[in-house]
């Protein structure tokens, strides 16, 4: 059996010795005067002070009349609490003996022992934990690509100025133009680089007035001004649209950043910031919506052509799953003889209401809603119904359908004309899909790949309005096109300018030397189809023939010619 023996004092003392020596947290012992009479090696450490210096010295290393207010005045506090409780805690920024500023929680204790007065305090180092919720707040409140306030400061700062001031208040709301395909094309890294270069110029500019500048994240961005007359804050905007002509330069590049702006006044347009701000976003989506680089102010219009545009999006996708839309048919011609070759079916909007509508009353709201496919598809599944209707009464013609790089790249494009052929009776040929020149220009890679898969089932492709982009000759030599479409804008004038004359008869021998035909667009008189068929074009369309025809009247005019 193991016989217990008790600690000794001087063991005890030996051991609380060694503990407090041993401790992170720093631990001294005053006298009742508040003076050192000990310190542990962590509280050595803390303040860069050894025990030796520290021995006799006051709390604050020196006389409190030598000390800095702020320490004197915590000094001070710290004895009337001790004096008073016995015991005092807080949280404390000291100096260094190096210069450095400590954050800590610092703990006194009150003891009686043998008749005398001591203090005991305790300092734990909080720098870390200070400095992590210091970087939390600033995650919280702050963009962390340029720095500014972003969405939460914004409406905290422009609520209390709303309520506080007795001036009016302007908000303006702004994205950059084109922000995505920027993002894409330079990088994280750039674009980043690229915002903090835009943000400093911004700053740069010293707005008056200016309250509070935010960065909602990516290109969306806020202001707020505070001023007598609101009228004043259209030099404020004035001066940042002028700052958008000068370029900026990145690793060698120069780029050019537009921006859309949104404004609305307090009180004119509302009491509240939530009303304020809303009327500022309509105005800014507005100015989006009508092709940006421009300031919208805010006015009651916009109200309602905004919510014009949200009905006008739910009649769209309507309209889709309703089928609502249709195809007409324009006959292409052999200059030469008339014969009906094929059609170009152009898309219609059958309204239940509004009647038959036009693609100018439409079409960009279905770019707009990304409803490209879905309109593709319906228009590709009427015509290859009347392909297969048209052979089984023995008309071979072929449809052209437009389509665009929405289309081009959607993941389930190539499969759904794949199943196309599968369902319907028609040759691969039948079917002639035209893709605009800008189409081209985006998603160039998986365009081009798209447009090879279609060549192989055997499509016929199609350039349309040659001739109006930037890069025609070399996209005729890098892709698989049959057909060349000469832009009406070369037809119109063709009779009467020898320039437009001499541009269409240098595309025709183009499109011979490539073993590409033309098909000329918009040819309106007998003039316009004589010039054409003399310098070697070979088919064409305009209302010269015929406008665009429902399914049935087309199908009367193949009988008829036939």
């Amino acid at each position: 059996m193991t016989i217990f023996s008790p600690i000794t004092e001087h063991i005890k003392q030996q051991l609380l010795t060694q503990l407090c020596d041993c401790l992170e947290d720093g631990l001294f012992i005053l006298d009742a005067n508040l003076r050192y009479m000990s310190a542990n090696a962590a509280y050595e450490m803390m303040i860069g002070y050894q025990e030796a210096f520290l021995i006799g010295r006051p709390l604050g290393v020196y006389a409190v009349d030598f000390l800095p207010d702020v320490e004197r005045d915590i000094f001070l506090s710290v004895a009337e609490h001790l004096d008073k409780d016995g015991f005092y805690e807080n949280n404390f920024s000291i100096a260094t003996r190096y210069g450095q500023t400590l954050n800590c929680h610092m703990t006194f204790r009150k003891l009686d022992l043998a008749s005398k007065v001591y203090y005991v305090g305790m300092v734990r180092d909080t720098s870390a934990v200070t400095k992590d919720k210091e970087e939390l707040i600033h995650l919280l409140n702050f963009n962390q690509d340029t720095g500014l306030p972003n969405r939460k400061v914004f409406l905290s700062q422009t609520s209390d100025l709303l309520l506080e001031s007795y001036q009016e208040v302007a908000i303006a709301r702004f994205n950059i133009d084109r922000y995505r395909m920027l993002a894409s094309t330079l990088g994280t890294d750039k674009v980043t680089t690229l915002l903090n270069l835009f943000v400093k110029r911004i700053n740069d500019l010293k707005l008056t007035h200016l309250r509070c500048f935010s960065h909602f994240g990516g290109d969306d961005f806020a202001l707020s001004f505070e001023l007598t007359d609101t009228r004043m804050v259209r030099h404020q905007i004035n001066s940042l649209m002028q700052m958008c002509e000068r370029p900026f330069s990145l690793d060698g590049n120069v780029i050019y950043l537009r921006i859309s702006v949104g404004v609305s006044y307090f009180p004119e347009h509302g009491t509240q910031l939530s009303t304020v701000l809303s009327k500022a976003e309509k105005a800014l989506n507005y100015i989006k919506q009508n092709g940006g680089d421009d300031v919208g102010w805010y006015r009651e219009e916009i109200n309602y052509v905004c919510i014009d545009s949200l009905q006008l999006e739910a009649e769209l996708r309507t309209a889709i799953d309703e089928c609502q839309f249709i195809p007409y048919y324009q006959p292409k011609i052999t200059l030469a003889t008339g014969e009906i070759t094929g059609f170009e079916a152009l898309v219609r909007w059958q309204h239940p209401t509004r009647g038959l509508l036009q693609p100018v009353d439409f079409i960009d709201a279905i770019i707009t809603y990304k409803l490209s496919f879905d309109l593709f598809c319906q228009m590709a599944i009427q015509i290859a119904e009347q392909l297969s209707a048209w052979q089984a009464i023995g008309f071979t013609q072929h449809i052209c359908i437009n389509a665009d790089a929405a289309e081009f790249t959607h993941p389930e494009f190539l499969e759904f004309i794949v199943t196309l052929f599968d369902q319907h009776c028609m040759y691969p040929h039948q079917l002639h899909i035209e893709i605009t020149e800008s189409s081209l220009m985006l998603n160039h890679l998986s365009v081009k790949q798209q447009l090879v898969a279609l060549k192989a089932l055997g499509v016929c492709l199609a350039m349309d309005d040659f001739g109006t982009g930037y890069a025609s000759l070399s996209y005729l030599q890098e892709y698989p096109f049959d057909f060349i479409k000469v832009d009406r804008s070369f037809i119109s004038k063709i009779v009467d300018d020898h320039i437009q004359y001499a541009i269409v008869k240098a595309i025709l021998e183009l499109a011979n030397a490539l073993d590409m035909k033309v098909i000329a667009e918009g040819i309106e008189t007998d003039e316009q189809w004589q010039l054409l068929l003399d310098i070697g074009c070979t088919y064409g369309q305009g209302y010269l023939f015929s406008r665009p025809l429902t399914a049935e009247d087309a199908t009367t005019m193949l009988m008829r010619r036939a």
